[in-house]
């Protein structure tokens, strides 16, 4: 019997390759904590998330969860399913100069600022068209001179966020220390 590692032989496809030419969607990356919104399936009840784990008001991160559970009636019209987006404003890396905390969701082919109603919005869309790396580059020297477009007026953003949504891939490209890793 022919074996690799340990199990019979068996055939394996090459997979598909995207082609690389095909539409990106590249949105601010906001400078916060990642944070996630869980909805049964049923639709009635709600959990919140930090990257890592289930939080609580007990047990929170930065405040969220307790937000979570305060705007429970309004979030559960997102529907069933995980709902993935940036914690961010007061007191968090950053800060965008904010008074407040805000939710922005990070899915925007799914929604967009029209489609929210909510305590709660959607990073901003800075280019959506065909993939080129020029337009990535004239995206994020337009945040470097005119600052953030999800908090006017505060002129440190931290980047962009660059989705191919042929390859269903999502890349970040920062503008400061883009090439470190951030705890570095």
């Amino acid at each position: 019997m022919f074996t690799v590692n340990g199990e019979a032989l068996k055939f394996v496809a090459w997979p598909k390759i995207a082609r690389l030419s095909r539409e990106i969607i590249v949105t601010e990356k906001l400078d916060g904590t990642n944070a996630q919104i869980i909805i049964s399936d049923d639709g009635t009840q709600i959990a919140a998330a930090s990257r890592a784990r289930l939080i609580t008001p007990e047990d929170d991160n930065f405040g969220f969860a307790g937000w979570v559970e305060r705007n429970k009636e309004a979030l559960l019209q997102l529907g069933p399913g995980r709902h993935y987006g940036e914690w961010w404003g007061k007191g968090i890396q950053r800060g965008y100069g904010l008074d407040e905390k805000r939710f922005s969701l990070f899915n925007v082919t799914r929604w967009n600022k029209a489609s929210v109603d909510g305590p709660f919005d959607v990073v901003p869309v800075l280019y959506q068209g065909p993939f080129d790396v020029v337009e990535v580059d004239k995206v994020l020297n337009a945040l470097n001179t005119y600052g953030s477009v999800a908090a006017p007026g505060f002129m440190k953003p931290e980047g962009v966020v660059v989705f191919h949504t042929a390859s269903k891939v999502m890349y970040k490209k920062t503008l400061d220390k883009n090439d470190g890793h951030k705890g570095g």
